[in-house]
């Protein structure tokens, strides 16, 4: 299936269904399509199939979220790091890409793995939970963020990211690439009035994108089970079996796999922090970017979480992700160090009993939860092979 977005000057922007790549087609044409977009899943009634339309904001934000030319030089757009396909992190070829995200200018490089963005609508505003003594929630890997809305803002103007140079770029661009119809319909007459105008309703459009059902489909073959609609295999049974169990993998215990009060659907993560003792990547880029961006050069530490919340105590702690999707999402940790969900799953049963590279922040190590689990080369198969259970777009047979 192909939709086809007709909506700036001398370009028809071809949305292919089955990869969600831009595909650019030259036209002398200036036409602005509003098009309401409805998707069926394979597995939904056809009953509901309406209530899982776009809004038109919705619509306006798709647009946005996968337009590559905005960035500077152009080229770059939102789902150039946050691919669909990818579970809306950054499609890689493990391993000849790069462990961290490329700019928009050529070799620049930012200094993490791109996180997914997938289910990123429930993640809650950053806050310190004063009974249980840790901090919770915030978008990005280190929280700074607290709504899809400034984090949507943060890539276009890094520099080695998207890059644009400041929000009156944007707004000239958004005028010269024909969006001023379309931005009106969604908003009014005076939306287009000045740049910092335009640009609020820019990432007001991307985050409702973000909040649709796209992003949080909950249709993965684990959600068919929870419904009753599809039986686990006994390896993916077994494996469920050991991510649960407090003697096993534990796993739940950051990662609850069952439906909770306020969001009825597991989300298999509790938005805490905690540095796993993951080592540094010898081959991030990042380290050998120019001094304006990385004045540490190899020197260079990721504090995380320590950073925004001025505290060194918290050093090296980065969010729980979600595990949804997760088999789409290689390579793993904060700088891509693991290449496969399977390594990732033997680091944490081996980390302090086998010998590997030691932790980029040795201070705040989790060593009670994780380190020597003490599960066989079995138990670690079947883990993955449940993780690949929540993998959505499931088709029920």
């Amino acid at each position: 299936m192909r939709i086809i977005l007709i909506n700036i000057p001398g370009t028809i922007n071809i949305l292919d269904k089955s990869d969600m790549k831009v595909v650019n087609s030259p036209k002398s044409l200036l036409i602005i399509l509003a098009i309401t977009i409805t998707y069926g899943c394979s597995n939904e009634p056809a009953s509901t199939k309406n209530a899982r339309s776009l809004t038109e904001q919705q619509i306006l934000g798709k647009q946005l979220f996968f337009e590559a030319r905005f960035s500077e030089p152009t080229g770059q757009a939102c789902a150039s790091c946050h691919n669909p396909d990818a579970g809306f992190a950054r499609a890689q070829e493990i391993p000849a890409t790069p462990p961290v995200s490329p700019g928009a200018v050529v070799q620049r490089f930012g200094n993490r793995n791109t996180p997914t963005i997938s289910y990123a609508a429930y993640i809650p505003e950053l806050h310190f939970d004063s009974k249980e003594k840790h901090y919770v929630g915030g978008l990005f890997l280190d929280g700074r963020e607290n709504s899809l809305e400034s984090q949507a803002k943060g890539p276009l103007f890094n520099p080695v990211e998207m890059a644009v140079p400041d929000k009156t770029v944007l707004f000239q661009r958004l005028k010269s690439l024909g969006y001023e119809a379309a931005f009106k319909k969604v908003y009014g007459e005076k939306v287009f009035s000045d740049a910092d105008t335009a640009l609020e309703k820019f990432v007001l459009s991307i985050a409702a994108y973000e909040r649709s059902f796209e992003f949080s489909p909950f249709n993965s073959k684990y959600d068919a089970y929870l419904n009753g609609k599809a039986k686990l295999t006994k390896q993916e049974q077994r494996g469920l079996k050991v991510f649960e169990a407090e003697d096993k993998g534990n796993c739940a215990a950051c990662h609850p796999s069952q439906p909770d009060a306020e969001n009825k659907r597991p989300l298999f993560t509790d938005y805490t922090y905690d540095n796993l003792g993951v080592p540094a990547h010898p081959k991030n880029p990042f380290y050998k970017q120019p001094t304006q961006f990385n004045p540490d050069g190899n020197r260079y530490i990721d504090t995380g979480l320590g950073t925004i919340v001025k505290d060194t105590s918290h050093n090296g702690k980065f969010r729980v992700p979600s595990l949804r999707n997760i088999a789409l999402t290689a390579p793993y940790m904060h700088n891509g160090v693991f290449e496969t969900l399977k390594e990732v799953v033997d680091f944490y049963n081996t980390r302090d009993i086998k010998k590997w590279p030691k932790p980029e922040v040795a201070e705040n190590v989790n060593k009670d939860e994780l380190g020597d689990l003490k599960l066989t080369e079995n138990e670690v198969d079947d883990l993955v092979a449940f993780m690949e259970t929540l993998t959505d777009g499931y088709v029920i047979k």
